[in-house]
C-alpha cells in the first residue's frame, strides 16, 4: 500500500498546437524512445487527415479521441467463489488514456502502407463514429449494460 499518492507529472505542450494531450498522445505512440519519430508519424498522419478531410485536422482528431472514450468499465471482483463483471465508471484522465491506446493499437492492426496512413484512416474512421476503436468502446458500453444488476458489488 502506498505511503501517498504519487505527484501528477505535468506534461509539456507539442510544438505545432501547444496541447499537451497531443504529447501524451505522442508518449503512447513511442517505441524504444523514439520521441522525434513518433512526433513525425503523429504530424504526417494530421497532414493526411487534412487533405482528406478538408477540415482542422487538431479538431478532427479531438473529436475522433471523443468519440473512442469510454464512460464506464468492467471490473472483475470474486464474490463468495463466484467472479462477477462489476460496471464502473472511469475517471477523466483514465478515459483519455484509454482512447488514445485503442486509437493506437486499432491504427497498428489496419492495413495500409505506414503508420502515418495507418493512423490518419483511423482518426478519420473514429470521427466519423467509425472503426475498430468505436467498435471497441460499444462493445465495453454494452457489456456494462449486461452487467448493471451486479452493480450493487462495487466498492
Amino acid at each position: 500500500m502506498r505511503k501517498r499518492k504519487p505527484k501528477k507529472r505535468i506534461l509539456a505542450p507539442d510544438p505545432r498546437f501547444g496541447d499537451p494531450m497531443v504529447t501524451q498522445f505522442v508518449n503512447h505512440l513511442m517505441y524504444s524512445g523514439k520521441k522525434t519519430t513518433s512526433f513525425q508519424i503523429f504530424y504526417s498522419a494530421l497532414d493526411i487527415v487534412g487533405e482528406k478531410s478538408g477540415e482542422n485536422p487538431h479538431d478532427v482528431w479531438k473529436q475522433a479521441l471523443q468519440n473512442i472514450m469510454p464512460a464506464v468499465e468492467v471490473r472483475s471482483k470474486r464474490v463468495g467463489g463466484a467472479t462477477f463483471q462489476i460496471p464502473t465508471e472511469i475517471r477523466a484522465a483514465r478515459k483519455t488514456s484509454i482512447g488514445m491506446k485503442w486509437m493506437l493499437k486499432y491504427a497498428r492492426t489496419r492495413g495500409g502502407r505506414g503508420m502515418a496512413e495507418k493512423l490518419a484512416a483511423e482518426i478519420i474512421a473514429a470521427s466519423k463514429g467509425e472503426g475498430a476503436a468505436v467498435k471497441k468502446k460499444e462493445d465495453t458500453h454494452r457489456m456494462a449494460d449486461a452487467n448493471r444488476a451486479f452493480a450493487h458489488f462495487r466498492a
